[in-house]
């Protein structure tokens, strides 16, 4: 994929959560560099012919939190950039302040299930005339 390209879908990337694209350079590396408060910052290297994508932050406070991106990068088969950086955002979620994705997902599923049966939903048994 042309880097222009790779740029344009991280812009469109950053639109939906709060990272922005602090800078974009092609000339020695083709790097993407994120950043969004509190201080949660990372960059992509990417690939340029066969090679993978590469995630790394040179804050401390950062680095291990990529760790589950880095392992999804390195597992079988070509990732996209946009797979890439959606696995970033899912491991800093807790840097972020947000719900951890998963806890959120079955929060939502269980409050679904307590909730008294809607106007579409019969219950079962005797109906009372």
């Amino acid at each position: 994929m042309e880097f222009k390209q790779l740029v344009e879908a991280a812009e469109k990337w950053c639109s939906g959560n709060p990272f922005d694209l602090i800078f974009a350079e092609e000339d020695d590396e083709r790097r993407l560099d994120f950043y969004a408060e509190p201080g949660v910052s990372f960059y992509v290297l990417c690939p340029g012919g066969t090679d993978n994508f590469h995630v790394w932050s040179e804050s401390e406070d950062c680095l291990p939190f990529l760790q589950l991106a880095q392992d999804y990068i390195s597992s079988c088969g070509k990732k996209t950039l946009l797979e890439v950086l959606e696995k970033v955002f899912t491991s800093f979620r807790p840097l972020l302040g947000l719900p951890d994705i998963d806890d959120d997902t079955f929060e939502h599923y269980h409050a679904d299930m307590e909730g008294e049966p809607g106007a579409d939903h019969q219950q079962m048994g005797v109906s009372q005339q």
